[in-house]
């Protein structure tokens, strides 16, 4: 017999539109003594089974949701499913796009709580982030090689969030051979890069995809600064529309490097490009004091909240470095925004870059208000799942 999960009274609302967590704070009891990432079946406190998922006792997110379906029984055959229906569900974006990079599955959004996969290639690169997916470590992994046989598949768990589940953090390879790393892959007919062992995450930000291609829309003759630049993809895709100029920005010298060999790749014209290896917050600072003036600047920086604890502080960080951007910024020009931080709501993040315009002494118009790449889904039931919000702001 499974262990049981009884909710507090009037605690089974969100379980009934289907929301897949339960924190600890909503549970009343648990009968039975579940195992760390055992599959459990929770109740309403009247004793109405609600749904089947994994228990994690080190996490505030006590419980997430494998299905809602008393039949369905999470075994490989689950998995299987799940997987062909997010292969079916990126079949339109592959066509589109031509990707040999894209997102598999996101998570909850996708029904597989805990479980981000990512292909790039043959190379299928796995984050297993909760204590009910790293359970089921070996049912998703088996389902893996039977729904993509020929298939590397590489685990890049090498991040903190494993910990709050109780969990080490973990890298390698778990089966068939890894190509020589960084490898190329194809989106919307350009060449990027990957490092799959050394990158961030799984090894490149295929999320910004819709993102790059609607910056080019505004660079054709004009001079771009990508800021927080990671291997470049923004400023490629500007090369690629015929920006002026594009100077690509980090504080990372080995993703520079691949920035520049991206460039080259895709036989774009180099002394256009220039890679700048800085502190962006200290080089907006410099640029802003030396008079340097842009007709784009891109900001895309890596997440400032990873908790509630943290959201004041991100706010700021992000209204400073919008404040500064503005600052360099032609009148008419255009800043192309972005906040990765899930706890920072779109509302928020728009108030953010209004009061950023306002400290700057600039006027703010926005055109066009961007998000994450369709393989990149949002569970209707699972606002969570939407992380990536952009604003294209005007700026006078």
């Amino acid at each position: 017999m499974s262990a049981k999960v009884i909710l507090k009274k009037a605690r089974d609302k969100s379980l009934l539109r289907r929301h897949p967590w339960i924190f600890s704070n909503g549970v009343e009891r648990v009968e039975g003594n579940p195992e760390q990432g055992s599959t459990v079946e929770v109740y309403s406190k009247e004793g109405k089974w609600l749904g089947r998922g994994a228990y994690s006792p080190q996490s505030q997110i006590r419980v997430r949701i494998w299905t809602f379906d008393q039949q369905e029984t999470i075994d490989l055959a689950f998995f299987q499913r799940r997987l062909a229906r997010c292969q079916a569900g990126r079949e339109h974006v592959i066509e589109q796009c031509g990707l040999t990079g894209y997102r598999l599955v996101a998570g909850e959004s996708d029904g597989l709580p805990g479980i981000t996969i990512d292909r790039f290639n043959n190379v299928l690169v796995c984050q297993i982030l909760s204590a009910g997916a790293e359970a089921q470590r070996h049912l998703l992994i088996e389902a893996l090689q039977l729904q993509f046989p020929q298939l590397t598949i590489y685990e890049r768990s090498d991040v903190e969030v494993r910990k709050k589940e109780g969990l080490t953090p973990t890298a390698g390879l778990i089966h068939g051979e890894l190509p020589p790393q960084p490898m190329t892959f194809m989106e919307n007919g350009l060449k990027l890069l990957v490092d799959v062992e050394k990158g961030h995450k799984t090894g490149a930000y295929i999320d910004q995809r819709d993102n790059r291609a609607i910056a080019a829309k505004y660079v054709k003759d004009k001079r771009v600064l990508n800021c927080f630049s990671y291997t470049g993809g923004f400023g490629t895709y500007a090369l690629r529309a015929g920006a002026a100029e594009v100077i690509n920005a980090d504080v990372s010298a080995p993703a520079l490097a691949l920035a520049q060999k991206t460039a080259e790749l895709n036989q774009l014209d180099l002394s256009k490009l220039n890679n700048v290896e800085a502190d962006v917050f200290k080089l907006l600072r410099q640029y802003r004091d030396n008079k340097e003036q842009f007709d784009v600047i891109i900001l895309d920086p890596p997440k400032f909240a990873d908790n509630k604890a943290q959201l004041v502080g991100a706010c700021r960080g992000y209204k400073d470095i919008n404040m500064v951007a503005m600052q360099c910024i032609k009148p008419g020009g255009i800043l192309l925004t972005y906040s990765c931080s899930g706890l920072m709501d779109a509302p928020l993040f728009q108030k953010i870059v209004a009061d950023a315009a306002l400290d700057a002494g600039r006027d703010g118009q926005i055109v066009e208000k961007l998000t994450q790449a369709a393989d990149h889904p949002i569970g209707c039931a699972y606002p969570e799942g939407f992380y990536l919000k952009g604003l294209v702001v005007r700026v006078w």
